[in-house]
């Protein structure tokens, strides 16, 4: 177990006036345990209680050998795992279970009258795994390298009559080369029209000179995710659409420079914002500035309008503006920035100026 982690979620719980609660998100747990189990329709939970009882409830069938400190209650296929969770509840007291929680888990222990009433407790977790520790900062700087040399591959494979789908093949066994795990999430490879269509699923469309290419990519490396995006011009590129690109970079890069502690996150987006509308796109930038990222390729957290938060050191998330014209081009530029002590580094480090790939 890492204790300083674990330690930091028994002061969130203080915090939050919560004496026990359930964690069921494997990479809640895996945060905590340093053992990650994909869980599939079983039941797996992790009981915390501030008085220093904790449980984790595991199927026979999972991987798990010993975590220091806890003490783990083993059920096997046909039993029931809610019922053993049920055994370490303090019954007097209220239960903070987490947003991942299956509703026919929760039902159960409602049935079982494991507490007089429940809560929402996932922001004890998530406000601790949104700030990264060294180690964790490390692992994404890797993985962020992983994606900028694959990035470069990448735009090898864009090349005359090539198909969305035959590029988005390639993604694994190209990250797999430079060290990554596996895709962090599904990618978007997006040509021409295509790229203005949000997350644009890779279908047989054909590459066509003036085609945008559009890569959202990401791997997993030493357990954690990276995530990039770069635009591509197939052979050229008009003069509005290189407009739409400078745009978009500007309003990177302005968002990027105004990210430091003490900045509300909504103030990042308004800087990004703000640059695309005096350009005259402001209604084409059909989304968030940035989500958090670390173990999840989307952790609890964003950069938005509506966000609440604060930057603080430890922060992982993502500054990725776009501008989308309906059937014309997609143009989306993201980086990964991580907020330091005075300011913050960007750990992603291939080009963003405007690239055209030769058509011939």
């Amino acid at each position: 177990m890492n204790q300083d982690r674990f330690n930091r979620v028994i002061q969130e719980m203080e915090r939050e006036g919560i004496s026990q609660m359930v964690v069921t998100n494997p990479h809640s747990i895996h945060y905590l345990t340093g053992h990650y189990e994909e869980p599939y329709e079983r039941f797996w939970a992790f009981y915390l209680n501030r008085d220093g009882r904790h449980s984790l409830i595991a199927n026979r069938l999972f991987t798990l050998d010993e975590v220091f400190g806890t003490e783990i209650l083993w059920y096997e296929d046909g039993q029931d795992g809610p019922e053993l969770l049920n055994t370490c509840i303090d019954h007097t007291k209220p239960l903070g279970v987490d947003g991942g929680m299956a509703a026919r888990f929760l039902l159960r222990l409602m049935e079982l009258n494991a507490a007089p009433s429940y809560c929402l407790s996932s922001a004890c977790m998530d406000r601790v795994r949104a700030h990264k520790d060294q180690e964790e900062q490390e692992k994404m700087r890797r993985a962020s390298r992983i994606n900028d040399a694959a990035m470069a591959e990448f735009k090898k494979l864009i090349r005359p009559g090539v198909t969305e789908r035959e590029i988005a093949g390639r993604l694994q066994e190209i990250y797999q080369s430079l060290g990554g795990e596996k895709l962090s999430f599904s990618p978007s490879v997006a040509f021409g029209g295509n790229a203005a269509c949000g997350h644009h699923e890779p279908d047989d469309t054909v590459l066509k000179k003036g085609d945008c290419v559009l890569l959202d990519v990401g791997c997993v490396a030493d357990g954690y995710c990276s995530d990039m995006t770069r635009t591509f011009f197939f052979g050229e590129a008009s003069p509005e659409r290189r407009r739409v690109y400078e745009t978009v970079l500007r309003a990177q890069e302005a968002a990027e420079a105004a990210v430091r502690p003490g900045v509300p996150l909504r103030e990042i987006d308004k800087v990004a914002r703000d640059v695309i509308s005096q350009a005259g796109y402001g209604e084409y930038f059909t989304h968030r500035l940035g989500h958090f990222i670390g173990t999840e390729v989307h952790e609890k957290g964003d950069v938005s309008p509506s966000s609440d938060l604060v930057a603080e050191p430890g922060m992982i998330f993502s500054i990725e503006p776009g501008i989308y014209l309906p059937d014309d081009v997609g143009v989306r530029i993201e980086d990964l920035v991580l907020v330091t002590e005075e300011g913050a580094e960007i750990l992603n480090f291939y080009p963003k100026e405007l690239q055209i790939v030769e058509a011939e």
